[in-house]
């Protein structure tokens, strides 16, 4: 079979607008726009011109949520944490995937894009091993490491979370932090592996 002309040269080499595939990708985007749109305050100019700031809380936490202060680390210490949205007074716990681990390092040894991503010397990173999806929270002094403790995937926070030892084959997504006043707060979304 030739391939036929095409008539309406500025449709051509496009697939076809009301094919499955592309109706199925506009409902995706749709969903995820919303989904990402809808918590935001419309109320007026002013709460737009304000951005929403996402505080930090302990996982453990079952009421008196207390946001997280750099100062409440203890050095070498995994805290599990999850987004809070004070202006709702509730954590973002639906999904364990939005568990969060927080560790307090030494900023003269992070690489200078981990530094960057930090706040007063706190990482934080996706909990969620990306192995098999197990909790890591684990600090190995000896290693300087944090580990998984259901396979033993070991990842270097000073660098990334790069995969030290173990089966995970990528890093851990980083979360870069800022301060809300005296309170760590996410700074942007996470940052996938090889940004």
């Amino acid at each position: 079979m030739k391939n036929q002309p095409c008539a309406n040269s500025g449709q051509c080499g496009r697939e076809n607008p009301d094919s499955g595939v592309n109706t199925q990708r506009r409902r995706m985007m749709n969903i995820v726009a919303t989904s990402l749109v809808a918590p935001l305050p419309f109320a007026s100019s002013e709460a737009l011109a304000q951005p929403v700031t996402t505080l930090l809380v302990e996982a453990d936490a079952e009421a008196d949520f207390k946001p997280i202060r750099p100062a409440d680390l203890a050095v070498a210490k995994p805290l599990l944490v999850f987004p809070f949205d004070p202006k709702t007074g509730t954590p973002k716990n639906e999904s364990r995937l939005s568990k969060i681990v927080l560790v307090r390092l030494p900023e003269d040894q992070m690489t200078p894009e981990t530094r960057a991503r930090s706040a007063s010397g706190v990482v934080a990173y996706s909990s969620i091993c990306t192995h098999q999806g197990c909790d890591v929270k684990t600090w190995m002094s000896k290693e300087s490491v944090l580990a998984c403790y259901c396979h033993a995937s070991k990842f270097n926070l000073f660098d990334g979370a790069k995969v030290v030892s173990g089966p995970a084959s990528s890093p851990l997504p980083a979360i870069p932090l800022t301060l809300a006043g005296e309170f760590l707060a996410l700074a942007a979304p996470p940052v996938k592996p090889g940004e």
